[in-house]
């Protein structure tokens, strides 16, 4: 197997020309075609920045979406749209509502997976938001209670996942950042997330953040996918203390860069993480990337931080005999 192979977890930052073409459609000065031609001019931007950089496993860049919630939620059935809402700092979203029996309209995510795929032959991720994660960043007015609500969306994104490998998806990755959040309910995350990957053959991944590890570790090794996506450059790589506590079984992509920093961290940081995540971890079940998505960097910052972190895998490699 291929040893240290880099990725990214998902979002890139939107280009300026995409941004003022954002606004000009809200405002109604553009047509919806003409926001698509820019997406799509945005999504090849993406992929040949990954190229260029020797990036393995290449990501779209979700140059279609807002929030990772309320862009799925816009499209299924059995949901309205909030006003603004608060994320966190002064990040704002309009957070969906569940007011009916939720259902899929339509393949949400296949067609911007589909040109992505069609611009490069390396592998690109179909994404996902995760039943958990949706359901825990939505209002419910219509479910008798949480669990009804995620196993029904559970099944929803089961769907979604069906078709994205259909259409050629090798990687399907499903987000939960919101898992770690309350550990009091993993058993439910772990079952919703088992609905999601049911009867897939496309190598399977879940990213998760925002929250503290060691409250549902080692039970998130029960997750039912490939790999584990995790932030660790964020807190100072404490994660690898639970990996010498106790070894996962699965694939772990590594966050090595501070998506939430505008510093670019220079090489030899870089390999200091890496170099300790390999003492606990085997290099063929180390995937490196960034903490989370990048889209609150600019373009700029962006292609630096994956630029270095390419670089210090590549250093690694060959001071380790891993090419």
């Amino acid at each position: 197997m291929a040893a240290l192979l880099t990725t990214s977890v998902g979002s890139f930052p939107k280009p300026d020309y995409l941004l003022k073409a954002r606004t000009a459609f809200a405002r109604g000065e553009i047509s919806r075609e003409q926001l698509a031609a820019e997406e799509r001019r945005a999504t090849e931007a993406c992929i040949r920045l990954q190229e260029r950089l020797g990036i393995d496993i290449l990501v779209h860049g979700e140059m279609e979406r807002g929030d990772m919630t309320t862009y799925f939620a816009e499209q299924l059935e059995g949901f309205a749209i909030s006003g603004l809402v608060r994320s966190y700092g002064n990040r704002y979203y309009r957070k969906p509502i569940v007011i009916g029996p939720i259902g899929r309209r339509r393949p949400m995510a296949v067609e911007a997976f589909t040109l992505a795929q069609s611009l490069t032959s390396r592998p690109v991720k179909g994404m996902l938001t995760g039943p958990y994660t949706m359901a825990d960043w939505s209002f419910n007015d219509y479910y008798p209670n949480r669990r009804a609500l995620v196993l029904r969306l559970a099944e929803v994104i089961h769907e979604e996942a069906v078709d994205l490998e259909r259409a050629g998806a090798r990687y399907i990755q499903i987000d939960e950042p919101a898992i770690s959040t309350r550990p009091e309910e993993i058993d439910l995350a772990i079952e919703a997330l088992g609905i999601v990957t049911r009867g897939l053959s496309a190598h399977t991944i879940t990213h998760i953040c925002y929250g503290h590890f060691e409250t549902i570790y080692p039970r998130m090794l029960d997750l039912p996918v490939d790999q584990l996506d995790l932030e660790a450059a964020n807190n100072d790589f404490a994660i690898l203390e639970l990996f010498r506590r106790h070894r996962p079984h699965k694939e772990i992509a590594l966050g090595v860069v501070d998506v939430h920093s505008h510093r670019v961290e220079p090489v030899e940081q870089i390999k200091k993480g890496i170099l300790a995540a390999l003492e606990v971890l085997e290099p063929d079940q180390l995937y490196i990337d960034p903490d989370c998505g990048l889209k609150t960097r600019t373009w700029e910052e962006a292609e630096q931080k994956l630029a270095n972190m390419v670089e210090a895998v590549r250093q690694v490699k060959a001071e380790r005999g891993l090419e």
